[in-house]
C-alpha cells in the first residue's frame, strides 16, 4: 500500500472515530504514547512512562519508537512494548493504525501524531497545547500548557499523565539500573579504565573544536585512561582533524545502539556534545558532562527526574544569539534556544560559535571533577 493511501486510510478513520461522543474512559486497559521523536527525546519521556506506570499499572502500555531505537526498549521499560514506527514508511504507518484500539493516547511532542492515536482507535487523547498549524490540535481531548517558568522538558511530560483532576502521580527520581540494558552484540571492548570522547551530532554547529578534543584526549591519558572516540555513523570524518593516535581506540561508526549502551556502561567518564547519545548515558547513569552550544541547557538537562545521576551541562550562559524562544513550535519566553540549520542563506548560521565559546580549561575542569567523583 502506497504513502498515499495509507494518509487517506488514516485521514477516514480518525474522521469517522471523531464523530462518536468524546469522554475520559474509567478504566484505562490500552494506552498508547505516540510521536516519532528523535532518539534523545524519546529517551527523555522516561518520567512519563514511569508516571503512567504508576497511575495505570494494570493497562497494556505502549509506545512509538523508531526502529534504529527499538532495541532499546526490550526490556520493557516501566512496563511499556515498542511499537517500531517511521512516518514515511506506509507499512509501519498501518501497523500502527491497526494495533488498536487504546482507551487513552498521550501525544508528547507534534499534535500531527493526535491524528494517528484517532485513528488507531483512541478514545481520549492528551497533548501539550499550541501546537501550529491548528489543525493538529482538532484530535486533542485534552490540552496541556507548557511551563510558564524554567523547566527541563523531561519533567514538563508528567502533566501529560495528569487525571482529569489535573493532579499528576508523584513521582521518584530516576535511579541507575531502572531502565534494562539491551542485550547487544559481541564488539570490541577497549581496556579499562577508560573514558569515551564521542564528538559527533546531528549537525556541525554543535561539533566541539577538534584541537579542543585532542587537548582533553591527552589530558586523560595523562591520567592513566584510556581514550575511545566515537561517534555515529557519517561522522567517522570529524576524527580526522582531531588526529586519533596509537593506542587509542576508534569506535566512530561501528556500533549498533545497544552496543553503544555497553561501550558507556562500563566508561569512567563521557565527554560529548549535547545529542541524543547524551542522553543515553546519562540515562545509563554513566558520569556525563553535555557540552551544549545552540540547545539550551535548562529544557535539554538533567531536571528533578533525572538530578540524582553523575551528570554536568556545560554552556556559556545567555550566548547573544541563543534568542529564540520556541519550544515544539510553542512561543514560551523563558525558553532561550537557537534553532538555526547550518548554512550560509539567510536565517541559517555558518558556523557555531556558541561551541567555539565553550574553551577547553572549563570543559577539562569540569571533567576531572566528575571523575573524582567517580572515584
Amino acid at each position: 500500500m502506497s504513502r498515499l493511501a495509507v494518509r487517506i486510510e488514516k485521514l477516514l478513520r480518525a474522521v469517522a472515530q471523531q464523530r462518536s461522543r468524546r469522554q475520559r474512559p474509567g478504566e484505562v486497559r490500552r494506552l498508547l504514547v505516540a510521536h516519532n521523536l528523535l532518539l534523545g527525546d524519546t529517551l527523555l519521556l522516561a518520567p512519563l512512562m514511569k508516571a503512567l506506570a504508576l497511575r495505570y499499572p494494570d493497562a497494556q502500555r505502549f509506545v512509538l519508537v523508531r526502529p534504529s531505537a527499538a532495541g532499546l526498549f526490550e526490556g520493557r521499560p516501566y512496563g511499556f512494548s515498542a511499537l517500531p514506527f517511521e512516518r514515511r514508511d506506509a507499512a509501519s504507518q498501518r501497523r500502527v493504525l491497526h494495533s488498536g484500539p487504546y482507551d487513552l493516547a498521550i501525544v508528547p511532542d507534534d499534535n500531527r501524531y493526535a491524528w494517528l492515536a484517532r485513528a488507531a482507535g483512541a478514545s481520549w487523547i492528551v497533548a501539550f497545547a499550541g501546537d501550529r498549524p491548528a489543525w493538529k490540535n482538532w484530535m486533542v481531548d485534552q490540552g496541556i500548557e507548557y511551563a510558564s517558568t524554567p523547566s527541563a522538558w523531561a519533567d514538563m511530560t508528567l502533566a501529560l499523565s495528569s487525571s482529569s483532576a489535573g493532579d499528576a502521580p508523584d513521582v521518584a527520581p530516576y535511579a541507575r539500573g531502572e531502565w534494562p540494558a539491551p542485550l547487544a552484540a559481541p564488539f570490541e571492548r577497549p581496556p579499562s579504565p577508560y573514558v569515551v570522547l564521542h564528538v559527533g551530532a546531528s549537525t556541525p554547529l554543535k561539533w566541539w573544536p577538534a584541537a579542543r578534543w585532542r587537548a582533553l584526549a591527552d589530558e586523560m591519558a595523562a591520567r592513566g585512561l584510556h581514550v575511545v572516540w566515537s561517534a555515529g555513523r557519517g561522522e567517522e570524518r570529524i576524527l580526522n582533524d582531531i588526529g586519533v593516535q596509537s593506542g587509542e581506540t576508534d569506535l566512530a561508526g561501528r556500533l549498533d545502539l545497544a552496543q553503544l549502551w555497553h561501550l558507556l556502561s562500563q566508561a569512567r567518564l563521557v565527554v560529548l556534545p549535547d545529542t541524543g547519545v547524551a542522553h543515553l548515558a546519562r540515562l545509563i547513569g554513566v558520569p556525563t558532562l553535555a557540552l551544549f552550544g545552540p540547545g539550551s541547557a535548562i529544557v535539554h538537562g538533567a531536571g528533578r527526574f533525572f538530578a540524582q545521576l553523575p551528570y554536568r551541562a556545560l554552556t556559556v550562559k545567555d550566548f547573544a544569539c541563543r534568542d529564540q524562544h520556541v519550544l515544539y513550535r510553542r512561543e514560551l519566553a523563558w525558553v532561550k534556544r537557537c534553532g538555526r540549520s547550518y548554512g550560509t542563506a539567510p536565517g541559517q548560521c555558518p558556523h557555531g560559535r556558541c561551541m567555539d565559546a565553550l574553551l577547553l580549561e572549563p570543559v577539562r575542569q569540569a571533567a576531572l571533577e566528575l571523575l573524582e567523583a567517580r572515584s
